[in-house]
């Protein structure tokens, strides 16, 4: 078997998908994709595909390292998520050939289901109290929320205040035992992160995410010494190697790799163990499509340190198009009492409309983040 030819598509909301086709009929899906850089991506899935086409999809692990290693200039976050979503792709083939679910490929299933949350309160977090207790009337027993506006280095209290108040009005909106996740997005320098970790605490989160930017991670000693709120993070580090030096500091409770960035499923199962080795668990981020929440739900079966999986249906980036809209059977993703199954089918266990990816791919878009700038002018980050 050889591969034929690589196909992208820029379909909204926000995404990329790639199918990879093969001499014998058998074809993968992959979402390599960077929010706001789809185009960039894109590209480097082209350039990639001078070295895959002719080649057998099932020696995975030799394409990804030659993918990585045959590039002086390696990492980051466009050339891993090429990488990812190739990868994804060559997956789906290879579970397809041999008629089994990718998780029964890496070792078979460990679990059953497993616990998702919902997103509420948008980019500006906003009727966060209502909108929790439609998601838990939904079945949900987890939400995840952005936690804060823009924040300078130093900042009022009166934002703070303003973060407290909003966390306060959601744990009442759904009372003690409801998982609540606060995404500070990097929003947050070191400072005031400290004060919103302490102030935070009262009301028993299930993690706080990126308290700091993940450049800045050496930061986080210092938040883990005023909290014993779990602290998250890993959404914007690319490979096994991103992740190596935080796991050894040993501040992290939770890391987030994202399959459609951080090299896949093969580089993300690796990252999945080296985490069980410090007793870290795992939360895989995914505000994606439906092939990058596969990924995730394949490589969560097999991994006993996965507790949660991140899930875009009805994120409010999704305008236009949502999760389920690109699926022939939308049922593989039915959430039932705040739990997904694991999917059984082979390869990634979706089945994708590739008429209406087609169609939708007329449409594209050209999303990009909000640029933030404070009162005094200056870049804020989003």
């Amino acid at each position: 078997m050889k591969i034929t030819k690589l196909e992208t598509f820029i379909v909204p909301p926000r995404w990329l998908f790639l199918k990879i086709e093969t001499d014998e009929g058998i074809i993968g899906w992959g979402e390599p994709v960077v929010e706001g850089r789809a185009a960039t991506v894109k590209a480097a899935v082209e350039e990639f595909s001078d070295y895959l086409v002719g080649k057998d999809p099932l020696r995975i692990e030799d394409h990804w390292q030659a993918m990585y290693r045959a590039g002086f200039y390696r990492g980051g976050p466009i050339l891993m998520s090429a990488i990812a979503g190739i990868d994804q792709a060559l997956w789906d083939i290879k579970g397809k050939y041999y008629n089994a679910p990718i998780s029964e490929l890496m070792g078979g299933a460990c679990r059953d289901s497993i616990r998702v949350y919902s997103w509420i309160g948008g980019d500006r977090p906003s009727d966060v109290g209502k909108a929790a207790k439609e998601a838990v009337a939904a079945g949900f027993t987890a939400v995840k929320m952005n936690g804060t506006e823009e924040l300078q280095y130093i900042d009022s209290y009166q934002k703070i205040d303003e973060a407290v108040a909003r966390i306060a009005a959601v744990r009442e909106a759904v009372g003690d035992y409801v998982g609540i996740g606060i995404d500070f997005h990097g929003r947050v320098h070191k400072p005031m992160a400290k004060i919103l970790a302490k102030e935070l605490e009262q009301f028993r989160p299930m993690f706080i995410e990126e308290p700091v930017l993940p450049e800045n991670n050496e930061a986080l000693r210092e938040i883990a010494r005023v909290t014993n709120i779990p602290i998250a993070t890993g959404e914007r580090m690319f490979s096994k190697w991103d992740f190596k030096k935080v796991l050894e500091d040993g501040y992290v409770d939770i890391i987030q790799p994202d399959l459609s960035h951080a090299g896949g499923i093969t580089e993300c199962k690796k990252i999945f163990a080296m985490a069980e080795a410090y007793d870290v668990a795992v939360a895989p981020h995914c505000p994606l499509g439906p092939i990058a929440l596969a990924s995730c739900l394949q490589v969560d079966a097999t991994s006993h340190n996965a507790f949660i999986q991140e899930q875009s249906l009805g994120i409010h980036y999704n305008q236009g198009s949502d999760l389920l809209d690109y699926l022939n059977d939308q049922k593989v993703f039915e959430y039932k009492d705040g739990y997904v199954d694991m999917l059984k089918k082979p390869g990634l266990g979706i089945s994708i409309n590739e008429e209406f990816v087609r169609k939708q791919a007329e449409e594209g878009h050209n999303w990009k983040n909000p640029v933030w700038r404070h009162k005094d002018g200056s870049i804020a980050e989003w």
